[in-house]
């Protein structure tokens, strides 16, 4: 196996969906921009309230890719 080097970004997803939609939309764009991307790691969820519901769901990701 060999080594790698990797770069951490980080980005926040948003849906007035799920968590889960925002992670997918999250890492999703970021695959569209970088190359290599491998993982992520969740550090902060929160979210938006309207008339007492949930009304938007942000969640902050770092973003691990490989460099060349």
């Amino acid at each position: 196996m060999a080594d790698h080097i990797y770069k951490k970004v980080e980005v926040v997803g948003t849906s007035t969906v799920s968590i889960d939609d925002a992670i997918q939309k999250g890492i999703a764009r970021a695959a569209d921009t970088i190359n290599h991307v491998e993982w992520f790691e969740v550090s902060e969820i929160r979210g938006h309230v309207a008339g007492g519901k949930v009304d938007h769901f942000q969640v902050v990701m770092k973003v691990g890719f490989r460099l060349d």
